[in-house]
Parts: C-alpha cells; sequence; structure tokens
C-alpha cells in the first residue's frame, strides 16, 4: 500500500511494472474523493494502458489509508464539475464508462463507500482489505448511486441483495462482499496491493490477445455492451439529471459538508 501523503502532486499516477500498469489514486488528503482532475488523469492513464502493447492488465489503487471515497461531496455542493475535463464520455472517475479492452484488478486498500464501491463494481477483479468497506450510501445525502452501481450491482449480486444494499444505503462487511462475490480476495490491508499485483502478473502470462477476448466475451454474456446496457446508461443520466436538481441533493450534500442530519422535504 502506498501511505506517502502527497497534497502537491498529481491526483492520479500510472506506474509500469513490467505488463502491469498501477494506477493510484492520489488525493489521500481528500480520501481520494473523485474531483475532475482525479477523472482527467485516471482516464489518460487508462488510454495508455489500453495503448501500450507491452501493458497487459491494469491495477487500480488508493494512496494513504483509503480506496476512494466517492465524488468530492464539497466540490459538487460547490458547483463544481467531477467530469475528465473534455472527456465526459469516460464517466466517473474517468472510468466507469471508459471502455478498455485489457483487465482492471481493484487493489481496495481502504475506505471505498458510495462511488469507490462503483469503481471496484467496474472493474474485472477485486482484493479487497479486512479492513475495508463496500457499499451504496447515496440515498442517505439525497442522491443515488448514479456512477453505475445501479447498472452493475444486479448483475453481480442477487436482485434482492442488490435492492437491499442499495435503499438501505448501509455498507457491506468484507465477508459479506466475498461470500456474495463482489470481490475475489480479502486479505490483511498490507497484503492488498501485493496479492493484486500477484493476479495481474498472473493474468499477463497469458496470450494478451486471448485474455483480451476472454474478457470482452465475459462483459457480453453479462450484458455489458448489449443494447440494454446503452438503454440503462441513458435512463441514469437522466435520472441523475432530474436528482441534481432536487431540494433534497441540495441539502444532502450541504448537511454532509456541514456535518448534520440532513432534513428531507421530498422536492
Amino acid at each position: 500500500m502506498i501511505d506517502t501523503i502527497d497534497q502537491t502532486g498529481p491526483a492520479a499516477t500510472l506506474e509500469k511494472r513490467g505488463n502491469v500498469a498501477l494506477i493510484t489514486f492520489n488525493r489521500p488528503h481528500a480520501m481520494n474523493a473523485v474531483n475532475a482532475d482525479l477523472a482527467g488523469r485516471v482516464g489518460e492513464a487508462l488510454e495508455e494502458l489500453d495503448a501500450d502493447p507491452e501493458l497487459r492488465v491494469g491495477v487500480i489503487t488508493g494512496s494513504g489509508r483509503a480506496f476512494c471515497a466517492g465524488a468530492d461531496l464539497k466540490g459538487l455542493n460547490a458547483g463544481e464539475s467531477l467530469a475528465a475535463p473534455g472527456h465526459p464520455e469516460w464517466g466517473f472517475a474517468g472510468l466507469v464508462e471508459h471502455a478498455v479492452s485489457k483487465p482492471l484488478i481493484a487493489a481496495v486498500n481502504g475506505f471505498a463507500l458510495g462511488g469507490g464501491t462503483e469503481i471496484v463494481l467496474r472493474c474485472d477483479l477485486a482484493v479487497l482489505s479486512e479492513d475495508a468497506a463496500l457499499g451504496l450510501p447515496e440515498v442517505k445525502r439525497g442522491l443515488f448511486a448514479a456512477a453505475g452501481g445501479l447498472i452493475m450491482m444486479p448483475r453481480q449480486l442477487p436482485a434482492k441483495i442488490a435492492m437491499e444494499a442499495a435503499l438501505l444505503g448501509e455498507p457491506l462487511s468484507p465477508e459479506t462482499a466475498l461470500r456474495w462475490g463482489l470481490v475475489n480476495r480479502v486479505v490483511p490491508t498490507a497484503d492488498v496491493l501485493g496479492e493484486a499485483l500477484r493476479l495481474a502478473e498472473a493474468i499477463a502470462a497469458g496470450a494478451p490477445l486471448a485474455i483480451q477476448a476472454t474478457k470482452r466475451l465475459i462483459d457480453c454474456a453479462s450484458g455489458a455492451g448489449s443494447d440494454w446496457d446503452a438503454d440503462a446508461w441513458r435512463l441514469n443520466g437522466e435520472l441523475i439529471a432530474h436528482i441534481l436538481d432536487s431540494n433534497d441533493m441540495k441539502e444532502g450534500t450541504a448537511a454532509f459538508a456541514e456535518k448534520r442530519p440532513p432534513r428531507w422535504s421530498g422536492s
């Protein structure tokens, strides 16, 4: 795990480790919450991963004690965009709607609720710290999991389990995440990155074109990239536009910033 806190460096970095691209969220002072700068840099790193024939697998992790705390709600409350500059089509964190032909592994080293969980859902494999938790608490902030969580979670969990997790907004323990198959491994925090890199290197040892074809076909079979997938993302966009204009969203993010309970109006 990378634990150097650097508030002046780039918001995300790419390090080449043989055939593996290690992409690190680097806003530890903000628990790696996603802003436009981080989204842009992650998106650019994924473009490099896809274009470089020597890179075969990507590992995504966070610096400091968090993996990713989701959207930068303070920035959102201030009216700031979270999209990658010039590339809104890449989606949240420059990643969740970004078409990448090579496998991505989430090395979840710490806090990963909300958008952090949606990043995990978007990755092909995940290694989770035994001290971390996943979950979609957006309904408690006047929002919903609009970075694809409500599209991807029902594909990876039984429908009623996914519905309960999304409607209650309560965190899922590492044991629960492993039992339902949201992650591949649960390990001590100090071992998260090492285990993810081990998996990445094992995958990278396979034939590159065969690995990419395998990922593409499994994605297709699970519904990603299907005709309905486009409709789901379109509806997702329409609904979040409505929610972002609601009084409850304004109240939810303001209450979060002011560290007080929200007062919902249902409007």
